[in-house]
């Protein structure tokens, strides 16, 4: 991988309820949320638009709808798995989701069309400002995704983004499963950064909770006017967009 701003090693890191509408609450006053030193942001629907799937359900005949029972499906049953110490590879697990809500009409080679879309997902247009953001402030970002390591970083290669990266952490090399909090740490002991002084980015209200309760600082962005679930702790930093999530880490205390 090329080298990004600030001269970052981008080689990737591996190791063998309801929405009620309600305004985001501040985190408490004792808390004492600091700058972070390091960043762990998470890939998929954060810096990869994985709503262009549908347009690959279209092409084999299913409704673009059912990417959303897909991925809710393939979060729980890989959360289910990893509670049980199962460790499986999520493209498996997709995989399986794929085919059960597909049913017996959705062929093997339907399905594998749906998951090469993932190699190809395309930048979310905050993605590379706020990384660079990071990268010119001397805060290194790592990628957290669900998957492969080879994949994740072949995804973020294609987009460019891989650049402004120190690395990439994935799933499939740890031995827990976001949002649990073992999952951060573990990712955190992989990039060799301390949770401590490393925040967490991402557009899922329940992987910033459980970045959280794992101890590192939260910060949410709420796209396109969605809102806070009342069951998540609040996050320490909450924004609309990337590059606000970014500034708004970096203006922290140091």
């Amino acid at each position: 991988m090329s080298i990004g701003l600030g001269g970052t090693d981008t080689r990737h890191v591996r190791r063998g309820g309801r929405s009620t509408g309600r305004t985001p609450a501040s985190p408490p006053e004792t808390e004492r949320v600091r700058r972070p030193r390091a960043v762990l942001v998470e890939v998929h629907g954060t810096l990869l638009r994985v709503e262009a799937l549908r347009r690959r359900f279209r092409e084999v005949g299913r409704a673009e709808h059912e990417l959303d029972i897909v991925l809710a499906r393939a979060a729980r049953d890989g959360t289910a798995l990893a509670l049980t110490g199962t460790r499986s590879a999520f493209a498996d697990v997709l995989r399986d989701a794929l085919h059960a809500v597909g049913g017996p009409t959705l062929s093997d080679d339907a399905a594998a069309h749906v998951l090469a879309g993932l190699h190809t997902l395309p930048p979310h247009p905050d993605a590379e400002p706020a990384l660079v953001a990071l990268a010119r402030s001397r805060v290194p970002a790592w990628a957290l995704a669900h998957g492969a390591g080879e994949s994740v970083a072949g995804a973020l290669d294609a987009t460019g983004l891989r650049s402004f990266l120190r690395g990439t952490v994935a799933t499939d090399d740890l031995a827990a499963v976001p949002p649990h909090p073992d999952a951060f740490h573990l990712a955190c002991a992989a990039a060799r950064i301390d949770p401590a002084t490393t925040a967490f980015v991402s557009t899922q209200p329940f992987l910033v909770h459980g970045a959280q309760k794992a101890g590192l600082v939260g910060a949410l962005v709420l796209r396109e006017g969605e809102q806070l679930p009342s069951t998540v702790t609040p996050p320490h930093v909450t924004a609309t967009t990337l590059p606000d999530a970014a500034a708004r880490l970096l203006a922290l205390p140091a």
